[in-house]
């Protein structure tokens, strides 16, 4: 076996063995520290009086929530292995406490009363709120303050899934809350305009017909 043959299998191997050390070596706050990454994110809507919400963390977002608010058990007294942790979260009533006393909606300076829906699929469909406003909703106040209590680098992207101003918007620990302006006549329906456009553009092609017809009548 010749020597370059010799030095770069050894060169393989060097690499093979360092690159799992390096890995090893890198502490795991490094890789788990989620509130520097993507923010959590958020969908709403507004029909009549009702705004509907879901908020959608990561999964080690949850896990972080669990803890602070004691939906898992101390590993120290024994872990109970017969329910998954998004099991436990979803039978917390802890958990349930936390989201709807920093989630919520206020029209004109008065609560939208809250609804929770189960949070069985929480890790799919997030946590989903319904929210009964006074009256029809327009301009509303959303609060979401959930996460930012354990570092304030967490941050929710709020994103409007009917017609709002804004459409979206970026809530932090800083500024937890923002007034979204909903357009009530837009949600769930045809805009006023579209029959308008469509009777202007059937009129044009039958008027365009009855020109060609009466060409077609005139003797050459």
């Amino acid at each position: 076996m010749t020597f370059p043959l010799i030095a770069r299998r050894l060169c393989v191997l060097l690499i093979a063995v360092a690159v799992p050390v390096a890995v090893a070596l890198v502490p795991a706050g490094a890789a788990a520290a989620h509130p520097f990454g993507p923010p959590s994110t958020a969908r709403i809507g507004a029909e009549g009086n009702r705004v509907t919400l879901a908020w959608l963390p990561a999964e080690d977002d949850w896990v972080a929530l669990g803890r602070s608010v004691g939906a898992f058990e101390d590993p120290a007294t024994g872990t109970d292995t017969s329910l998954t942790g998004e099991q436990k979260l979803a039978r917390s009533a802890a958990v349930r406490d936390y989201l709807l006393a920093r989630i919520g909606v206020t029209q004109h300076g008065r609560p939208c009363a809250p609804e929770l829906a189960p949070l069985e699929r929480l890790l799919a469909d997030g946590a989903r709120f319904s929210f009964a406003c006074p009256e029809t909703v327009r301009d509303v106040d959303v609060r979401i303050g959930a996460l930012a209590d354990l570092h304030e680098a967490y941050r929710t992207m709020l994103t409007a899934e009917t017609p709002a101003e804004p459409a979206k918007a970026l809530l932090t620990s800083a500024a937890d809350t923002r007034r979204l302006r909903f357009d009530p006549s837009a949600a769930g329906g045809v805009p006023l305009a579209a029959p308008a456009v469509a009777l202007v553009a059937v009129a044009g092609v039958l008027a365009a017909f009855l020109v060609r017809r009466r060409r077609a009548d005139v003797p050459v």
